[in-house]
């Protein structure tokens, strides 16, 4: 989290607002505001409501991962970096009134959703629990 929060501080100082700067071919950096969700989902809805959604699944992670067996490694990787993915976009909502985002994958006709390590960590975080999962069904079934 302080580690995403840094590089928004940066980006925030250093990059322009919505202008691509080419990183390497299908990569630049682009500073946008998220007022919404995960890919701009909700943007229309009311800051607290999404402030609270957030809280909400942040709460559901944590009761998970405290239901988990501590032998199950991936799932804790996963759930804690699902947490601090969450907790650093939550920071921005709280701060700004929107997560700044940053990262931009893209070609001459097709660009995905710009992006920042908070994303990052959540998709990452929910891989390495359906990675956990797998494991698991692999192991009972000899």
């Amino acid at each position: 989290m302080l580690l995403d929060q840094a590089i928004k501080v940066a980006v925030e100082t250093w990059l322009p607002f919505q202008q691509a700067v080419p990183v390497i071919p299908m990569l630049a950096l682009y500073r946008t505001y998220n007022y919404g969700v995960a890919f701009s989902m909700l943007s229309g809805m009311e800051g607290w409501f999404i402030v609270s959604m957030r809280l909400v699944v942040v709460a559901f992670v944590i009761w998970l991962w405290r239901r988990t067996p501590k032998d199950r490694f991936f799932a804790h990787l996963g759930y804690a970096m699902i947490i601090a993915g969450a907790l650093g976009n939550l920071v921005d909502r709280l701060l700004f009134g929107y997560v700044i985002d940053y990262v931009l994958f893209h070609t001459a006709t097709w660009s995905f959703a710009v992006f920042n390590l908070a994303d990052s960590f959540i998709t990452i975080g929910a891989g390495s629990i359906i990675l956990d999962e797998l494991l698991q069904m692999k192991k009972r079934d000899p």
